[in-house]
């Protein structure tokens, strides 16, 4: 729908009363909660997380700025789940994810930067440059905020740079990443099978970019979230 979209759909990020509904249910059956969000700069809903947990139980709640999003805020609640299973307190559980966003990359082509522009996501300048002359840009997420990063002639292209970028950052096989894409499953195989030779593909994340996110993304776009090697 968004291919042929004249205006682009609202989002709306949850308010704190239905957090706190969610919340109450779990403290009170006896549940301490870590709760993982999408970047505090790309959306409000970290802050309603906030109000909630202070106004619920906030020695029982524990909320995360993931500083990311979509199929890279999944491999986040992934490494979360492995501390749990181990025996992690949620307490434990909240300060190692809060290390872990400092290793969390994601890179990915978006089709077009129209969706971003038209969302407040990028700036307009930006995105005039990244439309021209049929180039793909490529963006990644640093400190929360999505930055234009690079333009591409070509998918091709596209996942030689991505390949570079996990030669300059390299990934942590110990730890969960995903490759993903938003309505685009044959640019997400293409880049799986590019990958397979340089980095263990049979074990990453298949993700979907969800409508929120995609709604500023849009169609087309595919990518790589992982947690660079210390």
């Amino acid at each position: 729908m968004l291919a042929n979209a004249e205006k682009l759909p609202t989002t709306s990020q949850i308010n704190p009363d239905a957090f706190s509904r969610v919340f109450k249910e779990y403290t009170d059956s006896g549940d301490d909660i870590v709760g993982i969000f999408i970047s505090s700069k790309l959306s409000g809903t970290f802050s309603s997380a906030v109000i909630a947990a202070q106004e619920v139980n906030p020695d029982k709640i524990f909320v995360v700025d993931s500083k990311i999003g979509t199929f890279g805020l999944a491999i986040i609640v992934h490494e979360a789940v492995k501390m749990r299973d181990a025996g992690m307190d949620a307490l434990e559980i909240a300060d190692n994810v809060k290390k872990l966003t400092t290793r969390v990359r994601l890179v990915a082509m978006v089709d077009t930067l129209k969706y971003l522009r038209m969302g407040g996501r990028i700036s307009t300048v930006s995105a005039i440059l990244g439309g021209v002359l049929g180039i793909k840009p490529i963006v990644d997420v640093q400190n929360g905020l999505i930055h234009n990063i690079a333009k591409a002639r070509g998918k091709n292209s596209v996942m030689q740079f991505i390949l570079k970028y996990l030669n300059d950052y390299p990934l942590d096989t110990d730890l969960t990443f995903s490759i993903g894409h938003s309505n685009a499953r044959q640019e997400y195989d293409n880049l799986r099978d590019f990958l397979a030779p340089h980095i263990p593909v049979d074990k990453a994340l298949a993700g979907e970019i969800g409508s929120v996110i995609g709604t500023y993304i849009g169609p087309g776009a595919f990518g790589i979230a992982y947690f660079e090697k210390e």
